[in-house]
């Protein structure tokens, strides 16, 4: 499938991590999603009933993240992913990506992330 819609750099706060400290705090991530599904349809008529509505997808997605208490980002990613995908028929994938915007390393790195991709 190449019809995507791409929504960029939704900011949550969530509870994740493995760390103890991580386990009782919220902490900033940032996600991506890709949603796929055929687009020729809403090109063609010019009307948001042909497609998905992507400010619903946007409050499912940090619903599912902020309610959510993860250990991994793997797990959060999969979450929302799965949530997104049940949420209308007519998506034949969704791709989350997760990223933590101040991980818990000494290293200087400007986030750390994963990316899963769920489809029917």
């Amino acid at each position: 499938m190449s019809d995507r819609i791409e929504l960029r750099g939704l900011r949550v706060s969530v509870v994740v991590g493995v760390l103890e400290h991580e386990r009782h705090r919220e902490q900033p991530v940032e996600m991506d999603l890709d949603l796929e599904r055929p687009l020729e349809r809403a090109g063609q008529v010019d009307d948001v009933a042909a497609t998905t509505d992507y400010g619903a997808v946007l409050a499912l997605a940090a619903r599912v993240a902020s309610e959510g208490r993860f250990q991994l980002l793997e797990a959060l990613a999969d979450h929302v992913a799965r949530a997104v995908l049940a949420s209308d028929g007519e998506l034949e994938a969704v791709t989350v990506t997760a990223r933590k915007l101040r991980p818990p390393v000494v290293e200087d790195v400007a986030t750390v992330g994963v990316r899963r991709r769920v489809q029917r």
